[in-house]
Order: C-alpha cells, then structure tokens, then sequence
C-alpha cells in the first residue's frame, strides 16, 4: 500500500505513469484529482486517498507490483519458442522458473542468430517494446562474405522492397574485418521475420554471422557470455521504464519508483551512446551474469 504522507508526484511516478517532472506537469494542468479535487504541487497522500490521473484511478497495487526483466545472451541452435516438432534446444529450457506467470519473449532471434534476447513477466512491457507504434531500434552486427560497396550501403539506408514491404536502415558502420569475411553494424526499427538475412540477401550478399547486441535503450552486456541470463535489478528496471516512457493507460501496472541515478562507474546494461559516434552506435556497459547450466553441450556455430 501507499505509506503514509508521500509526496503526490513519487506515488504517480510509482505507478509507472512517467517521471516526477512528467507528474508535476500533469498536476500544474489539473489532470490529477486527490479524492476528487483538483491536486496541487507538494500534496501528500496516503493509502485511504483516491487518486486519479486524467479520470484513470491509479491504486496502490501499482505502486508495489514490478515486472521482472531477462536479458539472455542467445547462442545459435536454440529456438525462441516453447513447442517445436522437431524438438531442439529451446532458449526457455535455460531460463529460471516464475512463480504464477511465464516469460514473454521481446521479439525473436531465429535459430542461427545469437545476441540480446529481453525477456519479460509483463505482457504490456513486452507489447510496448515489439509494436511497430513505437519503433524501437534494433542494433545488429553482421558478418557478411564480401564486401558492401558504397551504392549497396545507399540502398540499405534509402529501404529496400521485400516480399513484405519497403525496409531501410537507420545507420549502417563498417565493422572491419579480414580476408572474405567483413563485419558491418546496421541499425533497422523492424522486428520482421528473418529481416536482415533478407536484406542482405537482395544485395546479393549471404550473411554468415548475425548477432543482436541491442534492442531500443538495452544492449547486450559485453561480459554476458553465450548461453549465460542476468536479471535486471529493480534500479536498471526503472530506467528502462523511464526510458521507454510511460506505458499505455490499460497497461498491467508493473513498475517501480523512478529514483535519481547513482553516481560514479555505470553498471547497467541500459545503452549509452559514445559522444561524438557517428553512427550512433550504443555502448554496452557491464552487468553480472548467471553461470550456464552445467552438464549442457553448447550448440554449434552457424557457419
């Protein structure tokens, strides 16, 4: 429940409707009612006041209920799916178990791609983050036989036609690389089905490695090793929050308070981007990971 005499605009930011600034916003409009006046800036509540934002009753549950965030560093030779004929390795058979709820996979990697895989206990979060609406980007590093030309890189970024429609590139960089093998990272807001092979394919290019190492204000941790999850701690769960806005007004209430930002070394897993990086390309930071599960044959390379 609500602890006595909060102050109006942490219990709003509790409840996952935006930043305490967004709060104060919203109170000075007089779209927040307390027990069904209009509120002011600096007002406290307690557990026994109904608040309402622009008519939206907003409970105290909300307040206590977070959603629990994955990040799973997918190998290739798994499959993001719980039920498969053919009955090979499942990213699920690796995860921990939860208690009254299931994991939500955000989007999907086929089985020969590896990288970032979030996973959610929370439907809202997880639709928030894979609806085309929102255009999350999808950062991914690519390993392709040959080498792009300038007027291929052109048509990345000005879309090419798929069977499906028109899809383009936000960024791509050159990555480097030796001999036949050169990498690129590409940055594209699509989640369709095996989106970047194909786009490479109309190039006439065959993608021999392809790894997802961000998706929207996530990347994957550098020291998360294939096969290995952490989970989000509350502090990283209410950034991704902040970062993604807030959620829709029918969303299942799961998130946390939205507290200052520590000082010092960043731990989080949250992208940050290099000042001055020209493509725009995230940089991952740290976080702790699980060890794999023992006794488990790593599945094998795509080549």
């Amino acid at each position: 429940m609500i602890s006595p005499s909060q102050k109006l605009q942490k219990v709003l930011a509790q409840a996952g409707l935006g930043s305490r600034r967004a709060m104060e916003e919203l109170v000075r409009a007089g779209r927040v009612t307390v027990n069904g006046e209009p509120a002011h800036i600096g007002a406290r509540v307690g557990s026994s006041d109904v608040i309402r934002v622009e008519g939206r009753l907003v409970r105290a549950a909300e307040v206590q209920r977070a959603p629990r965030v994955l990040l799973y560093h997918k190998p290739e030779g798994e499959i993001v799916s719980r039920d498969d004929p053919a009955g090979r390795a499942s990213v699920f058979d690796r995860l921990p178990p939860l208690r009254g709820a299931r994991w939500l996979a955000v989007g999907r990697l086929d089985y020969n791609t590896s990288g970032l895989l979030i996973l959610t206990s929370d439907g809202e979060l997880a639709n928030r983050m894979m609806h085309p609406r929102y255009g999350l980007e999808r950062e991914y590093a690519v390993r392709v036989r040959g080498k792009l030309s300038g007027d291929q890189i052109a048509r990345l970024r000005s879309g090419i036609e798929l069977g499906d429609g028109n899809v383009h590139c936000e960024s791509v960089a050159d990555g480097g690389g030796e001999g036949a093998n050169r990498w690129y990272r590409i940055v594209i807001r699509e989640g369709r089905n095996r989106v970047v092979r194909r786009l490479f394919e109309a190039l006439g290019l065959t993608v021999s490695r392809l790894m997802r190492v961000r998706y929207g204000p996530v990347a994957l941790p550098p020291r998360l090793k294939r096969g290995q999850y952490v989970e989000l701690p509350p502090r990283e769960v209410r950034e991704l929050l902040a970062a993604l806005g807030p959620l829709p007004a029918a969303a299942h209430p799961s998130s946390l308070p939205l507290l200052p930002k520590g000082e010092g070394k960043p731990s989080s897993p949250l992208a940050t981007r290099e000042r001055g990086g020209g493509e725009g390309i995230a940089r991952p930071v740290t976080a702790r990971a699980r060890r794999e599960i023992p006794g488990r044959p790593r599945p094998r390379q795509a080549r």
